[in-house]
C-alpha cells in the first residue's frame, strides 16, 4: 500500500489530506504552523495528531528504505526470487525485514558456516528433506573429504546447517514471536548485594508478558542493570515445540532422532535466545514509549500553568549550612534585590531573617513568596508563614518546584544571563520567575531536567528530547510570544525560529528601541520569508502599528480579516474598543460558509480569526488553574486518618497520581483510588497543575509515605 493511502486509512483522513500534511512536512513546514494557519489541508487535525502523523510517515519511509536495501543485497548475492519479492512487499515491520534478510545475511563465523565450507550443505539437504528414499549413514558416506572423517562429523555437521536454517526462517519467527508475546512469563529472581532491599518485591516475582506494565519492566530493567535481579523469559516448551514441529517435522524413522536433536538444539542454542532478546527488547521499547508518553502528557499542564501575573515576587532558594538565597523579581521578571538569610539550621538566625525579609516586603511592596521544594524547604515554609504574619500587606505564599533549577543555575545560559550572581542567586531569581511565568522560565530548563513522569535517565535520550521538545514548542506557540520581551530561549521554540535567529531578534529590537509590527521581522538577518510565514502568527508585538500584531491571526489573512470587518460595517478600531462581541451572531445569521467564501478563506479559518478578534492579547492559560497560594503551613504530624484536604497534582505516572498537599512531601493516590468506576490510566481523570480534593488514607512518618484517596469524600 502507498505511503499516503496507509496514513490514509491508519488516521481516519482522506486521502488528500493525507498527501497534503506530507507535502507541508516535506516542505519544511513546522508542526505548530501546520496545525494553526493550514486547517483547510488536513480537516483541522490537532497538533499531537500530526506529531504521531510525522512519527509514522518517518517509520515508514524508513521501512521502505530497509526493503530497497535488503532487495539490492540478496540480488547482489544472485538469491532475489519472486517469493522473496511477495514476502518483502508484505511486510508490516522492520522485525519482519530483518527476518527475511536474516537467512541472506552475512554471517560471522559459526558452526553452521563451518560446516558449509566442509561442503556438508547438500547433506544438510537430504537431512531437511526426510525423504525415505535416503538412508542418513549411507548418505553421508558421499560427503566424507580431508575435512570431514567420518559419518558422525558428516552427520552432526548437517545437523548444525539445518539448525540455523530452522533459527532464521522469518515465518517460524513470526508464529514463536506471536506465541511469545501472548504466553510468555516474565521471571525474576533476586541476587542478593547492597542494593538488593530496593527490589525484594521482585523476589520470585512472575507476570505474563501481555500483562506486565511499562512502570514493572523499567523497575525490572533497572534491577537488572543493577545486578540486583536474574531476569527471565519462560514459555510453555511442549507448545513450542509443537510449531517447529508443524514446520519441520516428517514421519520418517530413519531421520526421527536426528530431527528432534535439531529442533531442540536450535531452539535451545539459535532461536530462543534470539526471540527472548527480541521480546525483552520489544517490552522495553513500550514501556519507554509509554514513560515518554507520561512525560509528554505531564509536561504540557505543568507548562501551561497560569502565570502569576502583576505581582512583586519574592523567590526563596532554601538551604541549611550555605542559608536560603533571596531574590526579588519585579511585574516584568527583571530582578530588583538579592541577598542571604539564615533561618534554618545550623545558624538559625530566625529573628534577623525575619526583619530582612520585613525590610524587602516593605520596600519592593512583594505580593507573593515563591519558595523552592528542594533541601529545607519544610523549614523555609514553616519561617515564612510566620515571617508575613510580621508585615503590614497582605502577602501569601507557594511552594514550587526547583526540578532543574540548579542545572539552568550552572548553565551557559544562566551564566549569560546573570554574569554578575553566583549560581545560588540565579535559582532563586528562577524560583520567583517560575511562579510569575512557568513557561518562559522552564524552557530554559534541559526539558529532561524538569522532574514529571519516572525513569527518565534511563530512557533513550534522543527520542525523549525530541518528544519533550515537541511539547514545549507547542505549548509556547499555542500561547504566542511577546516579540519585544521574549528571552532568545523562548524565541527559539517558536515556529520557524532557531537560537541563531532568536539571538538576532534580540540584538535588532535593542537596535531599533523596540519592533513595533511583525513586517519588521524580515529586516532581522537571517530570517527570511520561509521563516517569516512559519513564525509571524505566533509572536506578538503589543502597543504596535498594527492591532492585528497583537493577536493570533496570520499576516497571510489581514486582507480576509478587514474584509470580514467591513462586510458588517466595523474597523480595527472597534477590535481595539471591544465593539466586536456580536461578530459570531452577524457570521452565523449570514452564513459561515457564504462568509468564508467571500472573506477568501476556509470556515475552520474564519472561525480562528473571530476568536481572536473577540479577544486580541488573550493568554490561554488564564483559563489554567492558578497556583495555590498558603499564609500558614502544616506538617506530616498534623495529618490524620480520614482528613480531607486540597491538593494540587504535581505527578501522573502509571500507577497513580501524586499530591501535595502542603506539608513538603507530596502523597500518592494510587490509580485503585482515584476514581469509583474503573479506569485504564491515572491520565484519563488528572493532569499536572488540577487541584482535587483528597483524603488522608494513612501516614508513614519512618518512611515519608503518605496514603490519599478520592473516593468516597462526597459521602463523608
Amino acid at each position: 500500500m502507498e505511503i499516503v493511502d496507509k496514513l490514509a486509512q491508519e488516521f481516519g483522513l482522506k486521502k488528500e489530506y493525507s498527501q497534503n500534511i506530507i507535502n507541508l512536512l516535506d516542505e519544511g513546514c513546522t508542526i505548530p504552523f501546520i496545525a494553526r494557519y493550514r486547517k483547510e489541508m488536513h480537516g483541522t487535525c490537532d497538533d499531537q495528531t500530526l506529531r504521531a502523523f510525522a512519527d509514522r510517515l518517518k517509520y515508514l519511509r524508513n521501512l521502505n528504505d530497509e526493503k530497497t536495501k535488503v532487495e539490492k543485497a540478496i540480488t547482489e548475492q544472485g538469491k532475489w526470487t519472486e517469493e522473496l519479492k511477495l514476502l518483502l512487499e508484505q511486510a508490516q515491520t522492520l522485525t519482519e525485514v530483518e527476518d527475511i534478510y536474516r537467512p541472506y545475511r552475512p554471517k560471522r563465523k559459526t558452526r553452521a558456516s563451518v560446516a558449509i565450507a566442509k561442503g556438508l550443505e547438500g547433506l544438510a539437504d537430504t537431512l531437511q528433506m526426510q525423504s525415505k528414499a535416503y538412508q542418513m549413514n549411507a548418505e553421508a558416506l558421499k560427503y566424507l573429504n580431508d575435512q570431514v572423517s567420518d559419518i558422525d562429523e558428516a552427520i552432526a555437521g548437517a545437523k548444525d546447517i539445518v539448525a540455523e536454517r530452522i533459527s532464521d526462517d522469518a515465518e517460524l519467527r513470526k508464529e514463536l514471536r506471536k506465541l511469545l508475546e501472548e504466553k510468555a512469563v516474565i521471571k525474576c529472581n533476586l541476587i542478593e548485594n547492597e542494593n538488593s532491599p530496593t527490589y525484594e518485591m521482585y523476589a520470585g516475582f512472575s507476570q505474563e508478558v501481555k500483562n506486565i506494565p511499562s512502570h514493572r519492566i523499567l523497575a525490572i530493567n533497572r534491577g537488572e542493570k543493577e545486578k540486583c535481579l536474574k531476569v527471565d523469559i519462560e514459555i510453555n516448551r511442549e507448545k513450542v515445540m509443537d510449531i517447529i514441529n508443524s514446520f519441520y517435522k516428517k514421519d520418517n524413522p530413519d531421520t526421527d532422532a536426528l530431527m528432534i536433536d535439531v529442533i531442540n538444539d536450535s531452539f535451545d542454542r539459535l532461536l530462543f535466545p534470539s526471540l527472548e532478546r527480541e521480546c525483552r527488547s520489544t517490552l522495553t521499547d513500550r514501556a519507554n514509549e509509554q514513560a515518554i508518553k507520561m512525560f509528554e502528557v505531564n509536561l504540557k499542564p505543568l507548562l501551561m500553568e497560569a502565570p502569576l501575573k502583576n505581582n512583586i515576587i519574592l523567590g526563596l532558594d532554601p538551604a541549611y549550612r550555605t542559608g536560603c538565597k533571596i531574590a526579588v523579581i519585579d511585574t516584568n521578571g527583571n530582578v530588583l534585590a538579592t541577598t542571604v538569610i539564615y533561618p534554618t539550621p545550623p545558624q538559625s538566625k530566625t529573628e534577623e531573617s525575619i526583619e530582612k525579609i520585613k525590610a524587602l516586603i516593605d520596600k519592593y511592596k512583594v505580593d507573593v513568596i515563591s519558595i523552592g521544594n528542594g533541601t529545607a524547604s519544610k523549614e523555609a515554609e514553616i519561617f515564612v508563614a510566620e515571617a508575613i504574619k510580621h508585615v503590614s500587606r497582605p502577602v501569601s505564599y507557594a511552594v514550587v518546584s526547583e526540578a532543574g533549577a540548579s542545572v539552568y543555575s550552572a548553565s551557559k545560559l544562566g551564566a549569560e544571563e546573570f554574569p554578575d550572581y553566583d549560581v545560588s542567586l540565579r535559582s532563586a531569581v528562577s524560583i520567583a520567575r517560575r511562579l510569575q511565568d512557568p513557561l518562559a522560565e522552564l524552557i530554559k530548563i534541559d526539558v529532561k531536567s524538569i522532574g514529571v513522569g519516572q525513569y527518565q535517565h534511563d530512557m533513550p535520550q534522543n527520542r525523549l528530547t525530541e518528544v519533550l521538545s515537541g511539547v514545549v514548542e507547542d505549548c509556547v506557540n499555542s500561547v504566542g510570544v511577546d516579540i519585544n520581551t521574549a528571552s532568545p530561549s523562548l524565541l527559539s521554540y517558536v515556529s520557524g525560529l532557531n537560537m541563531s535567529i532568536a539571538k538576532n531578534i534580540v540584538a535588532y529590537r535593542a537596535k531599533v528601541k523596540g519592533i513595533k509590527n511583525r513586517q519588521e521581522l524580515l529586516s532581522v538577518p537571517k530570517l527570511g520569508p520561509k521563516a517569516y510565514e512559519q513564525c509571524a502568527g505566533f509572536l506578538r508585538v503589543i502597543g504596535g502599528d498594527e492591532i492585528l500584531d497583537n493577536t493570533a491571526v496570520h499576516p497571510e489573512s489581514y486582507e480576509a480579516t478587514r474584509k470580514l470587518l467591513k462586510m458588517f460595517n466595523m474597523s480595527e478600531n472597534d477590535i481595539k474598543e471591544g465593539n466586536v462581541s456580536l461578530l459570531p451572531q452577524l457570521i452565523k445569521a449570514k452564513g459561515e460558509d457564504k462568509v468564508a467564501l467571500e472573506c477568501e478563506v476556509g470556515v475552520p479559518t474564519l472561525e480562528d480569526i473571530t476568536k481572536e478578534l473577540l479577544k486580541p492579547g488573550r493568554d490561554i492559560r488564564e483559563s489554567m488553574p492558578k497556583p495555590v497560594l498558603r499564609s500558614d503551613v502544616i506538617t506530616m504530624e498534623d495529618l490524620k486518618e480520614g482528613m480531607v484536604l486540597s491538593g494540587t497534582v504535581r505527578n501522573v505516572i502509571d500507577f497513580g497520581a501524586f499530591v501535595d498537599i502542603g506539608v513538603h512531601q507530596d502523597g500518592l493516590v494510587h490509580i485503585s483510588q482515584i476514581s469509583d468506576s474503573y479506569i485504564k490510566h491515572p491520565s484519563e481523570v488528572l493532569k499536572v497543575g488540577q487541584q482535587v480534593e483528597v483524603k488522608v488514607l494513612g501516614v508513614d512518618l519512618t518512611k515519608k509515605r503518605i496514603s490519599l484517596t478520592m473516593k468516597g469524600i462526597d459521602k463523608d
